[in-house]
């Protein structure tokens, strides 16, 4: 059996904080099962709102819920609406005083959850996986991640046998406990069964002690200053253009020489193969008038 750690619960304590944050007494078991149900629920519930995690804290009779989402307008609704009716929705399911924060983040590119929930909606889309993987890693390396791996895992592009495939980019050093790694797994469900799809994302390393408290040092505070910079595309959005096509297309349209050289534009001769005389003719020179 491969004998691997998963990338977060590794890193706990050290510069990850818990997703629920609370003390359990004697309740531990009852109020981790209400917390799974709170997640599956708004994973349901709000399943276009590009949910990344949710963060549960406890009171005595209090549960604060905190929704990090890339899309808050879908989550708030208009003026609010929405959040009032989830917030009544968890009140009946867990008969406690429930409470909602919502946090933005801001570059859903370096969000592993999100990136993974992006590739697997392609998939079911049914564009090639590797398409998908490989305009994925282009536009996360852009908005300046320093590493990311992403492993796809079934029966892909409809073959009869399972395979998985993965592609890497800069540099992901999942043992050492200080860098930033973000991990996420995410299931696209298609026609031909299940395809699995985990994403790993370095961020860079963490040096000194990081506050670990849940709602620090997330995908939008951690990196600084957020926004996406001008031109960044998003997944699968070829505007941005990843710098390698962008340059060396440009220099090979620019760079042939007028008159196409192969063929001999007038008074060039036919490239190599004939001297100085006639145009598109091979035998060129030798021949008086370039003739056959």
């Amino acid at each position: 059996m491969g004998q691997k750690a998963h990338p977060i619960g590794n890193r706990l304590g050290i510069i990850r904080g818990w997703d629920s944050n609370w003390f359990g007494g004697n309740h531990y078991a009852d109020k981790l099962v209400e917390d799974e149900k709170i997640r599956k629920y708004l994973s349901a519930r709000i399943n276009k709102g590009g949910v990344s995690k949710v963060v549960i804290e406890r009171t005595l009779k209090r549960i604060t819920v905190t929704i990090h989402t890339a899309r808050p307008g879908i989550v708030i609704g208009k003026g609010g609406a929405e959040v009032d009716k989830i917030k009544e929705e968890l009140k009946k399911l867990t008969k406690k005083e429930v409470q909602i924060n919502i946090f933005e983040i801001k570059r859903p590119e370096l969000d592993a959850q999100l990136v993974a929930e992006g590739i697997a909606k392609q998939l079911e889309a049914r564009i090639s996986f590797r398409r998908a993987m490989k305009t994925t890693i282009a536009s996360t390396m852009r908005m300046g991640a320093e590493g990311i791996k992403v492993m796809t895992s079934g029966r892909l592009g409809g073959a009869e046998m399972a395979r998985s495939e993965q592609y890497k980019e800069g540099r992901i050093p999942l043992h050492t406990f200080r860098a930033d790694i973000d991990y996420a797994l995410a299931e696209a469900l298609t026609t031909y069964g299940k395809i699995g799809v985990k994403v790993w994302i370095c961020k860079g390393e963490v040096y000194g002690k990081r506050d670990l408290s849940p709602n620090i040092g997330g995908a939008s505070s951690a990196s600084g200053k957020g926004g996406r910079p001008e031109g960044a595309a998003g997944f699968g959005d070829r505007r941005g253009g990843n710098e390698r096509g962008g340059e060396r297309g440009g220099e090979r349209r620019g760079d042939r020489k007028p008159g196409g050289d192969r063929r001999g534009g007038p008074g060039q001769g036919g490239g190599n193969r004939g001297g100085q005389g006639g145009g598109a003719n091979r035998g060129g020179g030798s021949r008086p008038g370039g003739s056959r």
